[in-house]
């Protein structure tokens, strides 16, 4: 029977290994300028060309669609950096380097946990830059919305890395994800309502856009922007939160599940 003391020890070194694999990834966004560069300026250009266009042109009955928009690509910038950010391991089990993690002396659990930590903390430089272009575009954004933005973000990437890791946990390589990714993603950017109001959608389409998880990101962070009841937001935040919670722990466990079960089989 393991003794107390040494139950502990392994804990700790499980923590100690998901910690340095989570260090590794944003060490790796650190050494990576044009990855670094485009995290932090695509979405910023979202906001002004995008937002500024839609803004312009079309109007939508008690929403300013420039919050709008930039609420929604606070949230989208997020969940997507998270979600993409776990195909990198599917570059790790394909590098020799990188192979090293998965002969060492820890548990897969342990490699998947620092990859989601690492993940959702490479998604927030991303949130800062939104943030900070937000406000120089002259889009109200006061203290009290950024205490409440922030514990909404962070939820957030911890959404969008369990699903990442739910999909990774069913490719066999990286080529595969990067062809699948744009076909779950990119629907999700209009279904979710990232850029536009989606209250008036086709029966059809509604049915997709509640499945959609990007929608329920997009809205809790709407939700600590502008509040509750709001015209711009879908659902009462305290529901959204349940949501994104019980999905979390499902998409973590099936994806934790079958990722160990692969990993046994290689």
């Amino acid at each position: 029977m393991q003794s107390a003391p040494s139950t502990r020890f392994g804990i700790r070194k499980e923590l100690a290994a998901a910690g340095a694999i989570a260090a590794r990834d944003v060490t790796k966004l650190l050494r990576d300028p044009i990855r670094l560069v485009g995290g932090l300026v695509f979405p910023a250009l979202f906001i002004g060309v995008l937002g500024g266009a839609f803004a312009s042109n079309f109007q939508s009955p008690g929403i300013d669609l420039l919050p709008f928009i930039f609420a929604g690509q606070l949230a989208q910038g997020v969940w997507q950096s998270a979600a993409l950010g776990l195909v990198s391991i599917l570059e790790d089990r394909e590098n020799d380097f990188s192979q090293e993690i998965f002969v060492a002396p820890i548990g897969r659990r342990t490699i998947l946990a620092g990859k989601i930590l690492g993940e959702s903390l490479v998604a927030f430089p991303q949130a800062f830059t939104v943030m900070a272009f937000g406000i120089i575009l002259g889009i109200p954004l006061t203290l009290a919305q950024v205490f409440a933005i922030i514990p909404a973000l962070v939820l957030v990437a911890l959404f969008g890395a369990s699903f990442g890791a739910l999909i990774v946990s069913l490719l066999p390589n990286q080529r595969s994800a990067n062809l699948l990714f744009p076909f779950i993603f990119l629907p999700q950017f209009f279904l979710a309502g990232a850029f536009n109001p989606i209250r008036n959608l086709p029966w059809y389409l509604d049915i997709v856009s509640h499945i959609a998880p990007l929608r329920y990101a997009v809205d809790l962070i709407r939700g600590a922007y502008y509040g509750y009841p709001n015209a711009a937001v879908l659902g009462d935040p305290a529901w959204t939160t349940a949501v994104i919670v019980i999905t979390t722990v499902v998409m973590l466990s099936i994806g934790t599940l079958l990722f160990v079960r692969s990993e046994r089989n290689r």
